[in-house]
């Protein structure tokens, strides 16, 4: 339970080398409260040293929303684990990624058997008892440390952070009675957060478990037929783009034809893949175009990403982005009168066409997918009616989770707006 704080606004500062903290807080350096250890030397481990169980082995990639993902991590040997007893995980340890994505901790309040860490990431003891654990891995969160990593990340292709940077990262020190208060606050935030994800995971596998049946029995069938993507409804069709889309239909240059003109550029990273929405296309000047922006997309195109698309960056154009650009790491897929877009942009998340997509993508790094082979994805066509039918349940389920979503941010701004108060001491928490 919840003990009763309250918060009270600081006027008594004083000026220090991370900027203004109240008159009775400390700034040390992390290396004097904390043991700070990376993993170094280790490019990877030998197949014979992985084992399927035993000892953990967390790397950054394990780290999702400041949690590890036990179910995703590697196990490794116990001659490899006994090697570096230093960095053998306890609980209250916090862990960080340094390489990569740099900067994102995972506190360590549960541990299912051992566990060490990857060279891709550090570990942070706390060995100052005026310091809390949890206080930490919130500290890494905060205004103090992002700056500090803004001016501390090296590396181009691949960031990196120091562990001798790390053991000279100020930190402020709240009493440890009001570290504990700020911990108690954000950690009920961090449970709302957490459950309001858990209630998006769900509708999510609702929505995957709708999809599958109704994208292979319809609705209200009784007589089915096997083809080469699977059970289908009888009456259905089972057709290839080509035969129903046109794809990238029309083609544009602005470097050279609309110089001095500004036009919206869509490319990957504007694409959220989990919604099929386009959230954050780019503003540009026709001279600066990327070599990359020349198909022209209209309102209701499905654009598919043809560059490792099993990450499903597929979206319709909305009115606001008619006659504007995208990349052609996309293709653009222009509906005839047999098919709906939402019926159409559901089907490509399917696993009918991802599993085609994976069958054909060439490539190493880059697998992707060329024209002549997008036109021969295929799909299942029912009549337009039971299209609109379909695309409807959808339509309900994706303003479900856009609700659920948008009340998902609204808490991690509440967060982020508390820390900025808390970890700075412009507002002050006193528990009782």
């Amino acid at each position: 339970m919840m003990s009763e704080i309250k918060f009270y606004k600081e006027t008594n500062f004083k000026e220090t080398p991370i900027g203004k903290i109240p008159k009775d807080w400390e700034v040390t350096k992390m290396g004097d409260v904390a043991f700070v250890k990376g993993r170094i030397g280790w490019r990877g481990l030998k197949a014979s040293e992985y084992t399927t169980k035993g000892p953990y082995l967390i790397a950054n990639k394990h780290l999702i929303n400041n949690k590890i993902m036990w179910d995703k991590c590697d196990h490794l040997s116990e001659f490899r684990y006994d090697e570096s007893p230093e960095i053998q995980l306890q609980l209250n340890d916090v862990i960080m990624s340094k390489d990569g994505t740099i900067g994102q901790p995972a506190f360590i309040d549960f541990l299912p058997d051992r566990a060490t860490i990857n060279s891709t990431m550090m570990l942070l003891r706390v060995t100052n008892n005026g310091f809390a654990p949890e206080f930490l891995f919130y500290f890494l969160q905060g205004p103090h440390f992002k700056r500090f990593l803004a001016q501390k990340i090296s590396g181009t292709s691949i960031p990196h952070l120091f562990q001798r940077d790390m053991k000279e990262l100020k930190v402020t020190l709240p009493p440890l009675a009001e570290q504990e208060g700020i911990v108690e606050v954000l950690g009920v935030v961090d449970l709302a957060v957490a459950k309001a994800g858990e209630v998006i995971a769900k509708t999510e596998r609702l929505k995957k478990g709708l999809m599958q049946t109704l994208l292979t029995r319809g609705i209200g069938h009784k007589e089915y037929k096997q083809t080469p993507i699977g059970t289908v409804p009888k009456d259905w069709e089972v057709v290839k783009l080509k035969d129903i889309v046109e794809i990238n239909r029309e083609s544009r240059d602005p470097s050279r034809e609309m110089i001095h003109k500004t036009f919206f550029y869509v490319d990957i990273d504007s694409v959220d893949g989990s919604t099929g929405k386009i959230r954050s296309p780019k503003k540009i000047l026709g001279k600066e175009a990327p070599s990359r922006a020349r198909r022209v997309i209209h309102e209701n195109d499905v654009i598919m990403s043809t560059v490792r698309p099993y990450l499903k960056a597929f979206a319709i154009v909305p009115r606001e982005l008619d006659n504007q650009i995208c990349s052609t790491g996309f293709a653009v897929l222009s509906c005839g009168s047999k098919i709906m877009p939402y019926f159409l942009l559901n089907v490509l998340f399917s696993n009918q066409v991802i599993s085609q997509c994976n069958r054909m993508m060439i490539g190493g790094q880059y697998p992707a997918l060329n024209k002549s082979q997008v036109s021969e994805i295929k799909i299942p066509l029912p009549l337009l009616s039971e299209q609109q039918k379909i695309a409807g349940v959808f339509v309900l389920i994706d303003r479900k989770l856009e609700l659920e979503r948008a009340e998902k941010k609204k808490l991690e701004r509440v967060k982020w707006g508390l820390m900025d108060l808390l970890l700075t001491g412009k507002v002050r928490v006193k528990a009782s």
